[in-house]
């Protein structure tokens, strides 16, 4: 039986790599099958417009583009598919990623991008998790389960804090 991806990760750039391997490990965690790839908005538009434009009929249901700079990508995937779309801004060397960040989040009407933060790819499959447990229910609960691990780091945490105080707890940290 052949599996279908359900979530294309798309970046503008090979540098993206060690970011946006983030989304893949994240969705490789939830069992999220995904495809992974090198588009630029720029540099090859016209596989852009096909990669979105048959995203749809070749099975995926969410498309995350990570992109830094000027970081078009995510938008000209989003102006060409009916699938939500996750951007993710990559830090940059000039403008430390802000420069990314309002290129994604400053969408025009029609065209939504769901924006996480710079570099925030983890973030990001952890959304598309979520946008596909919204019909899977086996998903809704690895989603929950994992949502409980989450708080239970954060209270195992706080009962040593309060046990030992602060200096100990940063000493143990080094």
């Amino acid at each position: 039986m052949i599996v279908l991806p359900l979530v294309g990760i798309v970046m503008g750039s090979d540098s993206d790599l060690p970011i946006m391997k983030s989304t893949a490990e994240i969705l490789e965690e939830f069992g999220v099958d995904y495809e992974l790839t090198i588009i630029s908005a720029h540099r090859s538009p016209k596989r852009a417009i096909e990669y979105a434009s048959t995203a749809s009929e070749r099975g995926l249901e969410v498309i995350i583009a990570g992109a830094g700079g000027a970081a078009h990508l995510p938008g000209v995937l989003a102006a060409m598919t009916p699938l939500p779309v996750i951007g993710i801004p990559i830090k940059t060397s000039t403008l430390d990623g802000v420069d990314s960040l309002y290129s994604i989040v400053q969408m025009p009407s029609g065209i939504p991008v769901a924006t996480v933060s710079i570099n925030g790819a983890k973030n990001a499959g952890i959304l598309a998790v979520q946008i596909l447990s919204v019909v899977d229910s086996a998903l809704r609960h690895k989603m929950i389960e994992y949502k409980k691990r989450l708080a239970k780091e954060v209270n195992d945490k706080a009962v040593i804090l309060e046990e030992i105080g602060y200096e100990q707890y940063l000493n143990q940290k080094k």
